[in-house]
């Protein structure tokens, strides 16, 4: 079931984060997602009582948003949790006027395998790569900005 983020998921959305190192490894990144919880709007994935997923959402201009952090439980990767989630961030994009959803992950340029899940997965669901930067994050962790056109 996924449903609107309530202040009383961001501690597990905060643990959840914890659970995946691999791509949520940085303490200070983390503090800053965990924080934006609690002004962005967002969505929960719940399984069986648990947030089994999360994702937020920032409306940058009025026909353009960005999804923020998104992460799914490890346990449950490949079950269309991540679907649903950029599913129902469409869906709010709709209702808000928002044409055009991006969102950052790292690119190929410094590849990782987990990142290469990442952006097959952000492909699979109708992004494409607009550009990557080597000066947003840095030179050792390029940024891929994918972007789709929500209709």
């Amino acid at each position: 079931m996924i449903r609107p983020l309530q202040p009383t998921d961001v501690a597990a959305c905060g643990a959840l984060l914890d659970r995946l190192p691999d791509w949520f490894g940085i303490p200070a990144s983390n503090a800053d997602y965990i924080e934006s919880l609690h002004r962005l709007p967002g969505f929960v994935a719940v399984d069986e009582g648990r947030v089994s997923g999360f994702l937020a959402i920032e409306q940058h201009f009025p026909p353009a948003a960005e999804i923020t952090v998104m992460a799914v439980d490890p346990d449950h990767h490949r079950e269309g949790i991540g679907r649903a989630l950029v599913a129902t961030a469409e869906d709010w994009c709709r209702s808000h006027g928002v044409t055009f959803l991006h969102v950052k992950t790292r690119g190929p340029s410094t590849y990782d395998e987990d990142y290469e899940q990442t952006r097959r997965f952000y492909t699979g669901v109708g992004f494409t790569p607009l550009y990557e930067s080597l000066t947003e994050w840095g030179p050792a962790n390029a940024s891929l900005i994918l972007v789709k056109v929500v209709d």
